[in-house]
């Protein structure tokens, strides 16, 4: 088969489009004929040497694809040779193959094309069990989401909005506020032009925010303690921000919060068959009530990953970019 190399550290140049061997199923496991994958900013840190996958792992990048399964590996009852799935990866996403335990299928949801099915898998695992599973948001709250136009932003504007909670934004265009506002946002906050913590503290008649989704890590730290609402939590999920901050106990025991900080490709098979099995319980439904939908921004074919990578890392983009196989 084919798919998508690193050739070495570095720039979107060093994806390459370059024959691989087939994967093998093992057992509890299926084989993927891949119809489409999507980009991540975890696909950048590794193209760029920084989130090398877990030992054993497929070395290609992708962590969700859709597609069809070709194969079936033992101890794999409830799917079959043709089904229609997606599935949240470890890695390998970016290829025409990719070998999948079956407990991180999921059914392609009804109204949904296949290829569109590739942009869920990531966001909604990453979503549900952060915002709701960790943080427990309940209708009636508030939700803040740093980065509201990416495709975990938009995911999880419209599952707060599904819940019953109220929902605020941060982004760094007048277009890209407008279209989470089109998705249900109450709160648009261009982060470039006004202080997020103030303009929340306004929103609010002065509580904050129950829970915050953020993706910056150590730059938002102290602000987004200074964001909560008492009892308030907040979920880091991603450190575009650095890695390092100061934080300031007395202000979070203040406000009795709690802060947790989590990755999914690194959780062990059976916790992410948890999530899996949550979503699969709690989301698909949503999906397939029409109350929830995936926000592509484009489809770019598969061997153009480099391009790809670079309109993602430019952040031009609004909801997910796909990358469709041949």
């Amino acid at each position: 088969m084919k798919a998508v190399t690193i050739t070495q550290p570095g720039g979107p140049e060093e994806l390459t489009w370059a024959e691989v061997p087939d994967p093998v199923p093992g057992p509890g496991e299926v084989l993927v004929d891949v119809a489409a994958s999507a980009v991540n900013r975890a696909d950048i840190l590794q193209r760029q040497g920084f989130y090398n996958p877990p030992p054993g792992a497929s070395p290609y990048p992708g962590l969700e694809c859709s597609g069809r399964i070709a194969a079936c590996g033992s101890d794999t009852a409830g799917w079959a040779v043709g089904d229609e799935v997606c599935a949240l990866l470890v890695g390998g996403g970016y290829a025409e193959q990719v070998a999948v335990p079956v407990g991180q299928l999921l059914p392609v949801p009804q109204g949904l094309d296949l290829k569109q099915a590739a942009a869920l898998p990531e966001v909604v695992c990453t979503v549900w069990s952060n915002v709701f599973m960790v943080a427990h948001l309940r209708p009636g709250e508030t939700l803040l989401v740093h980065g509201g136009s990416s495709g975990i932003g938009t995911m999880a504007i419209q599952l707060a909005k599904a819940v019953g909670a109220r929902v605020a934004v941060t982004a760094g265009t007048k277009e890209k506020l407008e279209r989470c506002a089109e998705l249900g946002a109450d709160i648009l906050i261009n982060y470039r032009e006004q202080d997020f913590v103030a303009e929340l503290e306004q929103a609010t008649d002065g509580a904050g925010a129950d829970v915050i989704l953020d993706n910056m890590g150590a730059k938002y730290l102290d602000r987004n303690v200074k964001a909560l609402a008492v009892n308030g939590r907040l979920a880091i999920i991603g450190m575009q921000g650095g890695v390092k901050g100061e934080l300031n106990i007395g202000a979070l025991l203040g406000k009795r919060a709690a802060i947790s900080a989590t990755s999914l490709r690194a959780r062990p098979p059976a916790e992410k068959a948890a999530i899996v099995a949550a979503v699969r319980e709690h989301v698909w439904p949503l999906i397939e009530g029409g109350h929830v939908r995936p926000v592509v921004d484009r489809e770019i074919p598969m061997q153009d990953a480099a391009e790809a990578h670079r309109f993602v890392e430019a952040s031009g983009h609004i909801g997910k970019v796909l990358l469709i196989a041949p």
